[in-house]
């Protein structure tokens, strides 16, 4: 049994915004929060029996929540979980954007996920890690078994991918359905998507997630998805839908509305996940974004959004192909990749017209930075914009973009530097914002946000600019989101018989040191973290600790 654990004076944000931070000794038991008492007055028999902390000057507040993680794979095969855990993160909601492992039908389709999605996790062999049941599963339910078998360094909730944002994929619950096809669901496969939604809501899944900004989840209308937010809004209560909706360039406000139309239309609560207004054409639109979130609120629809506090964005590259590209799945794209007709039909759709892949605005290859790749001719790539690379391989874009996508086998990421500074600020003042660091994990050429994003939000937009104050500005990475996931007040608030997720931090140095140069940087300022009482930061040391526990959804709507 592990010694409790006595923090001395730390200032506390409890994680409750209407709670002022204040100081006192917090006693840590049994992976609970024993006992908070004013300083000095916890009396303890013998001194050696209790790890002592000091803490006076530092801020002790709840661990932060990722509402917007891609840890699907990395939980299993990196489960130190650097990224993550240096950041002081101890929850994360997996399945996102319509793109995970499960629910499956067989092993083919498994095989198409992997491939699909190596520029997210990799494509890790289970050979390599023969203990861990890699890809074993089909549910659900045995996803989450082999989590929780293994053990993880954060909590972990999931939602379950109705219909993904990759170019090739359809999300697991179209797939099961209707095939990787473009084509409108019939009833018969619709009702198929209900009952798979169904088990695995059952099976633990906190709510549903989709990828509307890319073939096929684009395929996806909205009478499918409004019948699948039925399901949750009439038998699943506390259950939301995270869409990764259908443009955040040209039309994104009429996506938005889309969404929210969803949650007018069927009673669901809807979380709009990275909450972006990108591309020129969209600067200076955050105010009417809100006013119709306000608007939707107002009528009694349940919306809360999450945001990176980044301007950059990141996908593959083959994201920005248009839909006809990648229909029929990943081998029919590399063929029209290969073919002289279809390529400038691609040309002509991705440089000139804009396309659906590319949020219907035409691509500016000096935004586009190539991400992790796996082909070793490609791989010093990494890292630079697509018209950089151009110029040195004295090639047009367009073919430096169609020779990655070939040689990767369409499983390059990339960073899309579209973003306005004044949107994001806007929308992260939100009283719904929440935190949500969309990070990519994999790879040399990752977001800076896969190590950054909780210590930015800190340093950066807290204390640096004075946008929202300390004590608020927790809240947004604690409280909020342990509320849209339904582990409140177990988890995101700082109380005598919560759960003892705690970060200790200095608020006058924390920041995130991770750039675009060098991605994989740890913050500054984090010294100690704990999950479930299990310290996995020691005094800015890693510990490798797994005391994560996955949060399923029980049948009385209960997640624990």
């Amino acid at each position: 049994m592990k010694k409790p654990i006595l923090f001395l004076s730390p200032t506390i944000i409890s994680g409750d915004p209407f709670i002022q931070p204040y100081e006192a000794d917090i006693l840590i038991k049994d992976g609970m929060i024993s006992n908070i008492s004013p300083p000095g007055s916890i009396q303890i028999t013998n001194e050696t029996d209790v790890r002592k902390i000091e803490s006076k000057g530092w801020v002790l507040s709840p661990g932060f929540i990722d509402l917007h993680a891609h840890s699907d794979l990395y939980l299993l095969t990196h489960p130190e979980h650097e990224a993550k855990i240096s950041q002081g993160c101890t929850t994360e909601v997996i399945g996102q954007d319509g793109i995970s492992y499960s629910p499956i039908d067989n092993p083919k389709q498994l095989t198409a996920i992997r491939e699909q999605i190596a520029g997210w996790n990799g494509n890790p062999s289970p050979e390599d890690y023969p203990n861990l049941g890699l890809f074993k599963w089909k549910s659900v339910k045995e996803y989450l078994d082999c989590l929780e078998r293994n053990k993880t360094a954060t909590n972990v909730a999931y939602l379950v991918p109705q219909a993904s944002q990759l170019a090739q994929l359809y999300g697991n619950l179209r797939l099961l359905a209707c095939g990787p096809w473009d084509q409108v669901a019939t009833p018969e496969e619709i009702r198929s998507q209900e009952d798979e939604l169904r088990k695995a809501m059952k099976e633990g899944a906190v709510g549903m997630s989709s990828g509307l900004t890319y073939t096929p989840g684009m395929y996806a209308s909205t009478s499918e998805l409004g019948s699948l937010c039925r399901v949750l809004a009439k038998e699943f209560p506390g259950a939301y839908y995270a869409p990764h909706h259908r443009s955040y360039g040209f039309k994104a406000i009429e996506s938005y509305a889309e969404m929210l139309g969803l949650g007018r239309m069927t009673g669901c609560p809807i979380h709009l996940t990275h909450a972006t207004l990108n591309f020129t054409e969209n600067k200076g639109k955050a105010p009417l974004l809100i006013s119709m979130i306000d608007s939707a609120r107002s009528a009694g629809v349940d919306v809360t959004l999450d945001t990176y506090p980044y301007l950059p964005g990141c996908t593959t590259l083959s994201a920005l192909l248009p839909s006809w590209a990648s229909s029929g799945g990943p081998t029919e794209t590399l063929k029209r990749l290969q073919d002289e007709i279809s390529r400038e039909k691609i040309r002509r759709a991705v440089e000139e017209t804009g396309c659906d892949g590319g949020h219907g605005i035409p691509t500016n290859w000096d935004e586009i930075q190539i991400g992790s790749t796996n082909h070793p001719s490609i791989k010093h790539y990494s890292g630079r914009r697509v018209s950089e690379v151009a110029k040195t391989v004295n090639q047009l874009p367009i073919q430096v973009f169609f020779d990655v996508l070939i040689k990767d086998r369409l499983a390059t990421s990339c960073l899309m530097h579209i973003g306005n500074e004044e949107n994001v600020r806007e929308i992260m003042c939100h009283h719904t914002h929440c935190s949500g660091s969309d990070a990519i994990l994999h790879g040399k050429g990752t977001h800076p946000r896969a190590y950054g994003t909780f210590p930015r939000f800190l340093g950066h937009y807290s204390r640096e600019l004075g946008l929202i104050p300390l004590n608020e500005m927790i809240s947004h990475l604690t409280s909020r989101p342990a509320k849209r996931i339904g582990i409140y007040p177990h988890r995101g608030l700082i109380a005598e018989g919560s759960a003892a997720d705690l970060v200790l931090f200095d608020p006058k140095t924390i920041k995130d040191k991770a750039t675009f140069d060098e991605p994989k940087q740890r913050a500054e300022g984090i010294r100690f973290v704990l999950v479930n009482g299990q310290i996995a930061m020691d005094e800015g040391v890693l510990k490798g600790g797994r005391g994560g526990k996955v949060l399923r959804r029980r049948d009385d709507g209960v997640v624990c």
